[in-house]
């Protein structure tokens, strides 16, 4: 599915529309639609931990975000090997309003989320 990007990605400023697909409920991939190299590897946090925030008003205002809007949440992953060691930014969610095809990262303040880290190992969250 393809998404207008309404507010830069973080390192990415050039990035304008992209690609996100489903891997499985737990990971996606989000793809630069001009620029095949850029390649992100997404995860769904809901299955992994209890996640909320507040998105402000400016995000809500891009992404014209109302109380009814059908919007997904995902976390960008850094990938290592074993998979185990990847690494999940939870403090900049790319937040997703799928009635009108549009997205945006936001960052979180992480005194106000002290919660949520910048580089959370995948495995405190795998379930054995």
């Amino acid at each position: 599915m393809s998404y207008d990007v309404k507010s830069h990605i973080l390192g990415f400023d050039d990035t304008k529309k992209v690609e996100i697909v489903e891997i499985d409920e737990l990971f996606a991939t989000m793809k630069d639609a001009e620029n095949e190299a850029i390649s992100f590897t997404l995860v769904n946090p809901y299955p992994l931990r209890e996640y909320s925030f507040d998105v402000p008003l400016a995000t809500q205002a891009l992404l014209d975000l109302k109380e009814d809007s059908n919007v997904r949440v995902y976390n960008i992953v850094v990938i290592q090997k074993p998979l185990e060691e990847s690494r999940i930014n939870f403090l900049a969610p790319i937040i997703i309003n799928e009635d009108n095809k549009t997205l945006a990262q936001v960052v979180l303040d992480p005194k106000s989320y002290p919660e949520f880290g910048i580089a959370e190992p995948i495995k405190e969250f795998i379930k054995e």
